[in-house]
């Protein structure tokens, strides 16, 4: 790869020239926009230098106060040491590559070259539009920090410094895509991370082989471990504050300059049933809520398939009384439970989509009254039964309590084969589902840590750190299964020691 990259550097490399052939050569490059290209020749003392840049990504006032005003003061030589040593600009840099120039020109750079050198200096005088800080939209928060990250990268590192102001955190920089690079940075606290994690992540990132990534979802699909994979291996996370919480237990996130998000590495399957408000309840109140969230889980999945179930093969499990009920609410439905309750999983998840991609106020109400009107209009023609739509709708609400968006979305999708295997087994084909889940989960992996820690590998010592809180002064060592070089984070013993006021 190496040895590629340098061949293709020295086949870029266009210098010396003359200023009237580099600005032909640019200009090709740009015929299609000529407007936006703005090419300047000056000479002095039979010396000529080209300035050049894209207007409207350029800020125009650093460009004359810092840039052209110096540069065109007859006490500056027109050298290219000069130029890249003598003007009071700190971002700038010298290349010699045709390809490194039209990559930095849009991304705001402004060239100056001094006819017939060897390479070409770039200053950083980007004007880039970014939004201010806001609260997270897809990772709503009661407690704690309400800001989410933004486009903008120096924006998300600031955010990050001011929450961990540490001289031992590290932002290691890499560039990754080819022929339009961007800037990902891995976070990490470097006396607390296991070093293998840092490696693994290095190699993938350094490693990859493609012209542009356009996102930081996308990068993450680019590095996880199976790309085949339905379950989401890493946690992607619009909340600076849940990075911070991550890094400090010996994980490791990676951001990407414009986008808005950020993803963490290694994460466990449970770690998409957590919310960053636990930390900030009390421990007790924290583990009821996760606990009720695992339960919820569980009753998204297989609430409807155990209706298709019983009401096909396994009468004998409901009651008489309910069972009479069922048969009366039944009799006007002419599809057998598995088409009735596929036809009415994909109404909801039409409504579901319908009010993610409508304005926030009307997705509401098409939400709310479309699965009224729908739920209703259906019992009334026969299409459904009362039970199924109450079975529907407790699945529905279920989904909702999982923090994560991908994660969620995954156990949507899990609840149509194993409504298919309920209508063609009945319970035994709802208990080979959940066999062939818990087996396929088992043989993930999300960095080369196994996804269903603390399970598998058992650790009985992580579960309060994942099913249940401890009181704070209890909660003394980062996870197991993160083997970090600094396992304690406190001692325990100082913690839980009080203290009277005379003392």
């Amino acid at each position: 790869m190496r040895s590629r990259y340098k061949r293709n550097r020295q086949k870029n490399r266009i210098f010396p020239l003359k200023v009237s052939e580099l600005e032909a050569k640019i200009k090709s490059k740009f015929k299609r926009n000529p407007d936006d290209l703005l090419f300047s020749t000056y000479e002095h003392q039979e010396k000529k230098i080209a300035v050049f840049c894209l207007s409207y990504l350029v800020d125009t006032s650093k460009l004359e106060d810092n840039l052209l005003t110096p540069l065109l003061n007859n006490e500056l030589a027109w050298t290219h040491h000069s130029i890249l040593n003598d003007i009071p600009l700190e971002k700038r840099s010298s290349t010699d590559s045709l390809q490194e120039i039209l990559n930095k020109l849009i991304l705001g750079d402004v060239f100056v070259y001094v006819e017939e050198e060897d390479s070409i200096v770039s200053f950083k005088l980007s004007n880039v539009e970014t939004r201010g800080l806001e609260k997270a939209e897809n990772e709503t928060v009661i407690l704690g920090p309400q800001i989410a990250f933004t486009e903008s990268l120096t924006t998300n590192l600031n955010v990050l410094r001011q929450s961990i102001q540490s001289t031992d955190v590290v932002f290691e920089k890499i560039m990754v895509g080819e022929h339009i690079p961007r800037e990902a940075r891995i976070v990490y606290i470097n006396s607390v991370v296991n070093g293998t994690d840092v490696q693994t992540m290095r190699e993938r990132l350094q490693e990859l082989e493609i012209n542009e990534v356009e996102d930081i979802s996308v990068l993450k699909q680019y590095v996880e471990d199976s790309s085949f994979n339905i379950f989401p291996q890493y946690y992607l996370t619009e909340l600076p504050d849940r990075v911070v919480y991550a890094v400090q237990k010996g994980k490791i996130a990676v951001l990407l300059d414009r986008s808005p998000s950020s993803f963490i590495a290694p994460s466990t399957f449970f770690s998409f049933l957590e919310s960053t408000e636990d930390l900030y309840m009390r421990w007790n109140v924290g583990s009821i809520l996760r606990i009720l969230r695992m339960l919820a889980m569980f009753i998204s999945i297989s609430i409807t398939s155990f209706y298709v179930a019983i009401v096909t093969y396994q009468y004998e499990l409901i009651p008489a009384e309910l069972l009479i009920s069922l048969g009366k609410s039944r009799a006007e439905v002419p599809f057998p439970p598995i088409i009735e309750a596929l036809l009415i999983e994909f109404l909801v998840e039409l409504l579901r989509e319908a009010g993610a991609r409508l304005p926030t106020k009307v997705g509401q109400t098409i939400g709310i009254v479309g699965g009224i009107i729908i739920g209703e209009s259906a019992v009334q023609a026969g299409l459904a039964s009362n039970i199924l739509i109450i079975s529907v709708a407790m699945s529905a609400l279920a989904s909702y309590t999982t923090p994560n968006y991908l994660m969620a979305t995954t156990l949507r999708l899990i609840r149509f084969p194993m409504i298919i295997l309920a209508a063609i087994y009945g319970i035994v084909g709802i208990m080979f589902g959940f066999c062939f889940l818990i087996i396929h989960l088992l043989r993930l992996t999300s960095l080369g840590r196994p996804y269903l820690s603390p399970l598998y590998p058992l650790q009985w010592k992580d579960f309060n750190k994942v099913f249940f809180h401890l009181p704070k002064q209890f909660q003394s060592k980062r996870a197991y299964i993160a083997q970090t070089k600094q396992p304690f984070l406190f001692s325990r013993r100082k913690a839980a020691k009080k203290k009277d006021i005379d003392e």
